[in-house]
């Protein structure tokens, strides 16, 4: 394969990787991934992961509390989220979003600091990178109202969710972001709903440290690792590991178009 895989979901700012940063990103070259977005979860630490975005091209990052972090540190208004983003790294908007599985902060904390992160998008253009567990219906209910009030775009990040969740996003232009979870045997709802996504509307991430795939289970999970979620992809759609590789790259540029496609790395040598 000579075409570029983007982990368009990961958390390189955190100490799993920090030991050993240089070899985590050559690790994922080596595996034909070209580029990637360290995703923020609190405004306290973002530095840490805009000083990981500043340590190559290819690695960019986004701004955003995580909802399990909407009690301390969620956001009542967007202006922060505004300012903040018209950083060159900044590409995107999140992860924001409803967790009810783990309740780690109150329902309406987190539904008020994710329709912050909306408004924060409608306004700078960026997209959405959406966490939800346990959580669709009030998930795409505020999706569904907001985008009624004005357009944005974004992404359901490690779709783990139903297929109703999927089709519903897909109507106001949202992606769907396949993790590791799509390797697991257990996995055969999300697989179907997955196999339903259009191929245009789809992209891969690790969410590492977290979720590694199928065979690298019970590791911490690392960028490299995306190359068999793509592999898993493949045969769910039915489609070559290249087609896959090819169509989540293109769709990962279309969504965030902020990045510059000229620092995707080019794998044609490692290919050799």
């Amino acid at each position: 394969m000579n075409v570029a895989l983007v982990d368009s979901h990961c958390h390189l700012d955190y100490p799993q990787f920090s030991e050993d940063f240089a070899g985590t990103v050559a690790r994922a070259r080596n595996a034909g991934v070209g580029m990637m977005v360290s995703i923020g979860v609190k405004l306290s630490t973002f530095e840490n992961v805009r000083a990981v975005a500043a340590k190559a091209d290819h690695i960019y990052c986004t701004v955003g509390v995580h909802p399990h972090e909407a009690g301390e540190e969620g956001l009542s208004n967007p202006n922060t989220l505004i300012e903040m983003a018209s950083d060159l790294k900044i590409i995107g908007i999140g992860e924001s979003g409803l967790d009810y599985y783990y309740d780690h902060a109150p329902r309406d904390a987190q539904r008020q600091s994710f329709r912050a992160h909306i408004a924060a998008c409608r306004e700078t253009g960026l997209p959405l990178i959406v966490h939800t567990r346990d959580a669709d219906d009030d998930t795409m209910d505020i999706l569904e109202e907001e985008y009624a009030k004005g357009p944005f775009t974004g992404v359901i990040h490690c779709f783990s969710s139903s297929a109703m969740l999927a089709q519903r996003a897909l109507k106001i232009g949202f992606y769907i972001s396949c993790s590791g979870i799509i390797t697991f045997n257990s996995a055969k709802e999300i697989q179907a709903a997955v196999a339903d996504v259009p191929l245009e509307r789809l992209l891969v991430e690790t969410d590492a440290p977290y979720l590694a795939p199928v065979p690298k289970r019970g590791k911490p999970n690392e960028p490299s690792y995306v190359a068999h979620t793509a592999a898993k992809l493949a045969e769910i759609k039915g489609v070559s590991v290249e087609d896959i590789a090819r169509a989540t790259t293109d769709n990962f540029f279309a969504l965030f178009t902020k990045a510059d496609r000229k620092h995707l790395l080019t794998l044609e040598a490692d290919a050799q």
